[in-house]
């Protein structure tokens, strides 16, 4: 086994909390990041879940996030931790990456698909800010996900329109209530 590459796009970008080697900013074409993936253990509970992101196909689409190298030596701890982390409908799937100076890479990355028991699917901008606002769980506040992603991907300079919309919204919610 050679050492790998890890594309996170949601809370592996401010929380990756898995020792790394080397961190590059990195592109995913052919799928954009979403808000549909519900979280029964971290940002809401079994009764009333919260949502987290996952990945879509999109034909046009692209997702910017971060690839971390992991070691081959710490390779099956990492990724032991990441399975119990990803537990809720992720599953592990090769990916090829775009890294700085467009260099492609083989990556591997969790994406939650439409299959899965937790998967919500798309709803509408509201509902989806409805939802997050009212959500929290054991890892807190579905809204701070949200607002740390936020964050992270501008701390990047990365452009998602559909986490700053929600982020607009969330917080338009949260001084009105």
């Amino acid at each position: 086994m050679e050492n790998i590459w890890l594309f996170g796009y949601g809370s592996l970008i401010w929380n990756p909390d898995i020792p790394y080697i080397d961190s590059s900013a990195a592109r995913l074409d052919g799928f954009v990041r979403r808000f549909w993936q519900g979280s029964h253990d971290h940002r809401g509970t079994p009764k009333k879940p919260g949502r987290v992101v996952t990945l879509v196909p999109s034909e046009q689409g692209h997702c910017n996030g971060i690839a971390y190298l992991i070691s081959k030596k710490n390779a099956n701890k990492v990724f032991q931790q990441l399975d119990h982390r990803e537990k809720n409908g992720y599953e592990k799937l090769s990916i090829n990456l775009s890294l700085l100076n467009d260099i492609s890479k083989t990556g591997i990355s969790y994406i939650a698909k439409e299959t899965n028991q937790a998967f919500l699917g798309s709803a509408s901008i509201q509902s989806i800010a409805a939802q997050i606002i009212s959500c929290s769980g054991p890892s807190g506040e579905n809204k701070d996900y949200l607002f740390e992603l936020a964050n992270s991907l501008r701390e990047y300079n990365f452009i998602d329109e559909h986490v700053f919309e929600l982020e607009s919204l969330v917080k338009k919610l949260d001084r009105t209530s």
